[in-house]
């Protein structure tokens, strides 16, 4: 019989000089007095959570655990959860992304506390004594204690906790937390009462990286690569690299009862071997490596892929009008509601780029429409100049409208998307053969852009250090410097191509 790993893969709780885990000794202990033991894994957990330094502050200002689905993760929330609002008497706002879940949760503290003040029915009276309020209201269930200690709780998407002040935030199902919810949630601990406010995640891998999730992998990457030393995280999971295998390896990799164990440290206790054959058998290699072994992308590093000084190094105080223009590149954000526009021009040493300013002559990419979009390029372009966007961009909708007009459209696939990464990264940082304008949300875009492997070998393309960042600008710029030396034509002085002025310069965008 296979039996899952106490030890967790990652515990990222800082240890610095002279803390204590009093606090994760003392819940422990009190929770054992209501029968709630938890497996060693969990009483990690807790100890790696509950930590306080010299100063009396908690050593993490957030606290997070992954692990895959029923395995107990709720068993040692619930340990902390009781002993923050009965000993430290602090305010807890839980929330959940599915409110049957808050509701589990909620039924789960009732055990302890009682369904109502003066239950005489509670399990256990004195519990049940410090009770001054349970709230049953539908989507706003909470329980509030004589000692100022409350725990509220809700499904996010119905608006749980705003307008009120809290000490500590859960975000239960993690993997489904956005931006947006982050956004309107974490000020509720801003003026935590006790001064020491803390966001706890707990969750699994998201199922793909987009802006659901992303709060939660920000969180992950920054606790593994280090770059963050404020957060005890705690991961059970397979080790290996999900990205970087084939479907074969893959299918052997998820057949190996090893990884099983190694990120189900409930296998043996609450969930069975049998249990997990049957996933496996029923799922896909990668929705078991995600969903029972709880792999994760890789964490992409955080420091930027184009170091800053090298960037620098290749801005311009001004461009001559004179330049020919080479070609321009494409990026929409995933929300399709703004485009952006790179020029590439033909220096004399090599090639410069510099964003589309789509504040001049009243010209917003952001209100225009796409007809009006086509029309500013074909202008500009003709049949001549070539206009490059990435296979997955979602500008590609703008596609068949410019090869109506037949012009020189190219979208680059992955091998291509990986060359012209490559060339613009050796660009700036080898040849120096590439030039910019220092515009603000280029500099920005490039400073947060990181390199991702995918498939064999070495190839890369751009990703963003976190989900803050804006990578259209890079993108864009990236699709136009490949346009200009991998479709483009320079100039010649016997050139005999006919064109007007506005195609064979770069203008003042």
């Amino acid at each position: 019989m296979v039996r899952g790993l106490q030890e967790p893969r990652f515990d990222t709780a800082p240890t610095p000089r002279g803390y204590t885990t009093k606090h994760a000794e003392l819940a422990l202990e009190f929770a054992s007095g209501y029968h709630l033991i938890p497996d060693p894994w969990q009483a990690n957990v807790v100890r790696s959570w509950l930590r306080k330094g010299k100063d009396g502050l908690w050593c993490a200002s957030t606290w997070a655990v992954s692990v895959p689905r029923q395995n107990g993760k709720n068993g040692g929330l619930e340990i902390v959860e009781l002993y923050l609002m009965v000993a430290l008497e602090l305010k807890i706002l839980h929330t959940s992304h599915l409110l049957g879940s808050a509701r589990k949760a909620f039924k789960r503290l009732m055990h302890f506390f009682g369904t109502q003040k003066n239950d005489p029915q509670a399990k256990y009276p004195e519990l049940n004594a410090l009770v001054k309020e349970v709230r049953k209201t539908n989507g706003q269930e909470a329980i509030e204690l004589y000692n100022g200690g409350l725990i509220e709780l809700g499904a996010r998407t119905g608006g749980a906790g705003r307008g009120s002040s809290f000490d500590v935030l859960v975000i239960d199902e993690a993997q489904e937390y956005e931006e947006d919810e982050q956004e309107a949630l974490e000020p509720t601990i801003s003026a935590s009462p006790s001064g020491d406010p803390v966001t706890i995640y707990m969750g699994t891998p998201p199922r793909e990286i987009s802006e659901r999730g992303a709060p939660f992998m920000k969180v992950r990457n920054g606790a593994i690569t280090g770059e963050d030393k404020r957060v005890a995280w705690v991961e059970h999971s397979a080790v290996g690299d999900v990205d970087s295998m084939t479907e074969a390896d893959l299918k052997l990799f998820v057949a190996d009862r090893k990884h099983w164990a190694e990120s189900n440290p409930a296998l043996g206790r609450r969930i069975t071997q049998r249990t997990i054959e049957g996933e496996h058998s029923r799922w896909s290699p990668r929705s078991f490596a995600r969903e029972r072994l709880n792999m994760w992308p890789e964490p992409a590093s955080l420091e930027s892929a184009i170091p800053k000084k090298a960037w620098d190094a290749r801005r311009l105080a001004e461009v001559p009008e004179d330049w020919p223009l080479a070609a321009f590149g494409l990026d929409m954000n995933p929300e399709r509601t703004a485009i952006t526009l790179a020029a590439a021009a033909w220096a004399p040493d090599g090639v410069h780029v510099e964003l589309v300013d789509t504040d001049d002559n009243d010209v917003r990419f952001d209100e225009m429409l796409s007809e009006q979009i086509v029309e500013w390029l074909w202008k500009r372009c003709k049949r001549r100049i070539p206009v490059v966007l990435d296979a997955y961009t979602p500008a590609r909708s703008l596609e068949p409208l410019l090869k109506k007009r037949k012009m020189k459209v190219f979208v680059l696939g992955p091998a291509e998307l990986s060359q012209a990464c490559g060339g613009l990264y050796d660009a700036v940082t080898k040849d120096r053969s590439m030039t910019h304008f220092g515009q603000e949300h280029l500099d920005v875009s490039i400073a947060g852009a990181v390199k991702e492997k995918f498939g064999k070998g070495g190839a890369w393309k751009w990703n963003r250090r976190d989900f803050s960042v804006d990578l259209t600008p890079t993108m864009a710029a990236t699709c136009a410097h490949f346009g200009a030396v991998k479709f483009g034509r320079r100039p010649t002085v016997n050139d005999d191509d006919e064109q007007s002025s506005s195609e064979g310069e770069v203008e003042v965008f």
